[in-house]
């Protein structure tokens, strides 16, 4: 037969006083986060109320949890100071259930992104505070009970049909820590509708530029603003768009200097450099 390669939180034998934290249990140590966890447990050693060896007998089964379809790395909240984030597509409805469930014994937070109401449903049965973000076709649980979201971020779409990935971006944001402001259908095609919100532009940290078709307005956001820019290419657009290559280029050869680009759709990966960029720019917060 073989061994149980499955993930698993218990403490060593003799080492009492943190909660067993299974996925079935469906809690960390003592109800915490991995990191919350972590500390206790630091903490107790401290005390002389665990032994070097004991704590060393614990973490060592934090790097992963064996599913056999996905290895889930619970200890990337260590790592990264954020849970491992799901892409859906191309995973099954029962796939990302069980990824989900499994997060989610674990972290406050748990996101899936560019996913579907069928596995919503399927998560849904696992995870019975799970929600689904129909616009931003996300899949997330925030069990934060008082976050503290820190305002700064500016999320910035050209047009309507780029909301989607401007949703998965401010949710994002939100999950990380972030409070993001939302300026929508503002493209270079209607230019006076960008220059009349100059105000908010400027007072941005960070600023998340959303654009399809043919990709001129984080150019020229970066060409109004102080603050970084991060462009993001959609796949909106006709024929010789090629599917977000078009926007892409555009964006890549910005002449606007604090333009970065990431990826066609990359809705979330704009969200968390915006987030980290953010949350690591002074300590304002706002309740």
């Amino acid at each position: 037969m073989a061994a149980d390669t499955g993930f698993r939180f218990p403490l060593p034998e003799g080492v009492a006083g943190v909660r067993d934290a299974r996925p079935e249990a469906g809690v960390s140590p003592s109800g915490l986060g991995f990191r919350a966890g972590l500390k206790e447990l630091l903490a107790r050693l401290q005390r002389a109320e665990v032994s070097i060896e004991e704590v060393l007998d614990y973490l060592k089964v934090w790097p992963y949890e064996e599913l056999g379809f996905a290895k889930v790395d619970h200890h990337r909240a260590v790592r990264k100071g954020f849970p491992e984030v799901v892409f859906g597509p191309g995973k099954t409805p029962a796939q990302v259930a069980e990824i989900v469930g499994r997060l989610a014994a674990q972290a406050e937070c748990v996101l899936v992104t560019k996913t579907t109401a069928e596995a919503f449903e399927a998560v849904k049965a696992t995870v019975p505070d799970a929600r689904f973000h129909e616009v931003a076709r996300a899949i997330y649980v925030d069990r934060r009970p008082n976050p503290r979201l820190k305002p700064g971020v500016l999320v910035v779409a050209a047009g309507t049909s780029d909301l989607p990935v401007a949703e998965e971006a401010a949710l994002t944001l939100e999950l990380m820590g972030s409070r993001p402001e939302r300026l929508y259908d503002v493209g270079v095609a209607g230019i006076h509708r960008l220059m009349g919100n100059l105000g908010r532009l400027r007072s941005a940290r960070v600023v998340v530029v959303v654009a399809g078709m043919e990709g001129a307005l984080p150019s020229v956001v970066g060409g109004l603003v102080a603050a970084p820019v991060i462009a993001v290419p959609t796949s909106v657009g006709y024929g010789a768009h090629f599917g977000g290559l078009a926007p892409l280029l555009t964006m890549l050869n910005s002449c606007a200097p604090g333009v970065a680009v990431v990826n066609i759709d990359n809705g979330f990966g704009a969200g968390y450099l915006a987030g980290l960029i953010n949350l690591g720019a002074g300590d304002e917060s706002e309740a």
